[in-house]
């Protein structure tokens, strides 16, 4: 068997012990170790890359923006950072129809940006929203698909710890990609809050009416979010205009939520404790995802599969933007079984090199930024996506009384919000480009 022949065959390997419930790090780890094995005729390799590859993931200074994103969004929840979000939402929407859960999807663009993590950001704005949406007569299923696809903005709105991820494998600036996803993140708020309306105008029993506050009230709301504005925009801004690196910048944010925590009476020596250890259980498990990843993408280098794929596909003479898509609709299968983690680890160092060498008419940079928005927003439809989606099993968790089902049917309407704009977005790269252009 050649080592083209190995490669080809660690995908069906691996895709076996996926659904066999191995941990997807794990298996990527062990399919990679034993390839290597294979291909190199003994262990050898396999124990030096070991040792070699364990050292330079867990010591990749790139790597140390992840806990700190992380850190930041435990401080920011501590600080009561997401119960003033929805509060401020929820003053200026609630009356409308279908505006308690607006203001729940608007309240999770907010805390998305100082956050970086969908699930963080789901299981969160649950806790506070849910309920409030039960208190005004939402439907269970309504409510949780809500949440679970308002959660997915957790990793679009900038700061980003999958973008992150992105950036490194690709060797693409951070900055430059958190610039790009501001405008499809503000898109995918806006285009959710659309699909709530029209969802309540199809389903009238599915959410209650609330009524309006006085102006005071709602202006006092506001003013309450201000700690969450200054933080990310001294973290976005930082990290464009330079001040600070992207690590640096993500210490930053997490000493600001940090103190706006301790100010708010939040911060409590246990509650700092549980902040860390959290961080530190969520860290270890993508850490060691990455390392899973690493091992498995460099035995794939060596089968030459990467290379020897991208080759085939160029000389199949079709057109980019159908290769484009056929590669996005592999997102959406891989969705409905994998994390949004696993999939940009395992299919980005295939299919990036594929895009690379197509022309879409755009600059090399750009077109590795614009499909690193596209891939970030499939990535995230497979959040939501059943029967495997990660964030309708957080927010399902958090009401046992909703069937899963019910869940299932209402999150179709944002899935389908979701394939709308990255139609759009693929059709119309300016979109995702402009503000990049304006600012250079």
């Amino acid at each position: 068997m050649s080592n083209l022949e190995i490669g080809l065959t660690s995908f069906p390997v691996l895709l076996l012990m996926i659904f066999l419930r191995v941990p997807i790090g794990l298996s990527m780890f062990l399919v990679g170790l034993g390839g290597l094995y294979f291909v190199t005729d003994g262990w050898t390799v396999a124990l030096a890359k070991l040792k070699s590859e364990s050292y330079s993931t867990f010591s990749s200074y790139s790597l140390s923006i992840v806990p700190m994103f992380l850190l930041m969004g435990q401080f920011a929840t501590l600080g009561g950072m997401s119960t003033a979000l929805f509060k401020a939402a929820e003053a200026w929407l609630g009356h409308r129809r279908g505006g308690v859960a607006m203001s729940a999807v608007g309240a999770c663009a907010g805390f998305g940006a100082i956050c970086g993590s969908s699930l963080a950001t789901a299981a969160t704005m649950g806790q506070v929203a849910l309920p409030e949406l039960r208190r005004y007569g939402y439907s269970g299923g309504f409510s949780t698909a809500t949440l679970a696809a308002g959660g997915t903005l957790g990793i679009l709105i900038p700061p980003s710890v999958i973008l992150v991820i992105y950036a490194i494998l690709t060797e693409q600036n951070i900055a430059k990609l958190f610039l790009a996803a501001f405008i499809p993140g503000i898109l995918a708020a806006i285009g959710y809050m659309l699909t709530i309306s029209i969802y309540v105008r199809l389903h009238p029993d599915s959410a209650g009416v609330r009524p309006p506050m006085p102006y005071s009230e709602r202006f006092a709301a506001l003013f309450k979010v201000w700690p969450v504005l200054i933080v990310f925009l001294l973290v976005v801004l930082g990290i464009y205009l330079g001040w600070f690196t992207p690590t640096e910048g993500a210490a930053v944010g997490a000493l600001g939520t940090g103190l706006i925590a301790l100010f708010n009476g939040g911060m409590t020596r246990r509650s700092l404790s549980e902040s860390f250890l959290s961080t530190a259980r969520s860290t270890a498990m993508i850490f060691f995802i990455v390392l899973g990843a690493a091992f498995y993408n460099g035995f794939l280098a060596m089968t030459q599969v990467p290379q020897e794929l991208a080759a085939w596909v160029g000389g199949l003479g079709y057109s980019p933007w159908l290769i484009l898509a056929i590669i996005l609709s592999l997102y959406l299968v891989f969705g409905c079984v994998m994390d949004s983690l696993s999939m940009i680890l395992l299919t980005i160092p295939i299919f990036f090199p594929i895009i690379s060498m197509l022309d879409f008419g755009l600059t090399p940079e750009e077109t590795a930024i614009w499909f690193g928005i596209i891939v970030l927003i499939v990535v995230e439809v497979g959040l939501i996506t059943p029967p495997v989606g990660m964030n309708l099993f957080v927010i399902n968790s958090m009401d046992r009384m909703t069937p899963m089902v019910e869940t299932y049917k209402a999150v179709l309407y944002f899935v389908a919000s979701d394939i709308i704009r990255v139609v759009i977005l693929v059709a119309f790269p300016v979109i995702t480009l402009g503000l990049l252009r304006l600012l250079h």
